[in-house]
């Protein structure tokens, strides 16, 4: 493959490089199947990569790509929407089974329902315990379908709380009332926009049963647009870049993550600081699982 079709390809050494050895594999899937305002998010993965080739190997202290990072092939997202989870489920339970930590680059959020139960899978087939969901976005995504889909960025935390997976959520500032009345029926936790940014708090303490074994799922729309303003359903008042990363942070302490996706990037000609800032934030959550 060539280098810009690998994350940090002009950085990495062959040993780094290498997916026998890789302790992180990204996932490029540039899924664009119910968007329901913005378009791009199918361009999202490429400009990931793109971007990627100007990050610096030091990041919050800590190098990530001396533990390697081998990107694989994009998935076919020409297939149907359930053939598309079906494939990206089978390559992060895949991953798990090597024992690396999986980083899918989206496209639209509904693949994290494939992304998120492929570790699932692969945790279960380990006898690693529960997988608990660490979710930031500007959207509850907690409705019944949406647009006559039912893997629909729209609703996609409510098919994953409907498989019984324990969730915290951070950011969230538009909502229906049915997401709202869901997301308690689940019992998720909500730590929601206006809170967090009106208290500017950046630190939170989950209850001590929730699970050991974290899936980070970065909507960046869960950022304010001026920092991320490339996304298809921009919402003002949202989380500062090192807010959502230190949030993130704290859920992590005493816990491990083992799965990240970051999605809804819809990138604009010309425009690279969200490209740039989403590669950036994937290099962090992958520090974060040092």
């Amino acid at each position: 493959m060539s280098q810009q079709t690998q994350f940090l390809g002009e950085e990495l050494s062959p040993e780094e490089n290498n997916p026998a050895t890789a302790r992180f594999e990204v996932v490029p899937c540039g899924l664009e199947a119910t968007v329901s305002y913005g378009t791009g998010a199918a361009r999202g993965p490429q400009a990931i990569l793109d971007a990627s080739q100007q990050l610096e190997r030091l990041v919050a202290g800590k190098t990530p790509c001396a533990e390697g990072i081998f990107t694989h092939a994009a998935v076919d997202c020409a297939q149907p929407i359930e053939a598309v989870m079906a494939d990206l489920r089978a390559r992060t339970e895949a991953i798990i089974g090597r024992g690396h930590v999986p980083v899918t680059l989206g496209g639209e959020h509904s693949l994290s329902y494939g992304a998120v139960m492929g570790v699932v899978d692969g945790l279960a087939k380990n006898g690693a315990g529960a997988v608990g969901l660490v979710h930031i976005d500007a959207h509850a995504d907690f409705r019944e379908a949406y647009q006559g889909h039912k893997h629909s960025h729209a609703s996609v935390m409510n098919l994953l709380a409907a498989e019984g997976l324990p969730m915290a959520s951070f950011g969230v500032r538009a909502l229906a009332a049915e997401e709202e009345a869901a997301r308690r029926a689940h019992g998720v936790l909500t730590f929601d926009g206006p809170e967090l940014v009106r208290a500017q708090t950046s630190s939170v303490r989950l209850p001590d049963d929730f699970p050991e074994n974290i899936y980070v799922t970065f909507d960046v729309d869960g950022l304010d647009p001026s920092v991320i303003p490339a996304t298809g359903t921009p919402v003002p008042g949202g989380l500062g870049f090192y807010q959502s990363l230190d949030l993130i942070a704290s859920t992590l302490r005493g816990r491990r993550c083992v799965g990240i996706d970051i999605v809804e990037l819809a990138p604009i000609d010309g425009q690279p600081v969200s490209d740039f800032t989403a590669a950036l934030i994937a290099y962090h959550l992958m520090a974060l699982t040092l």
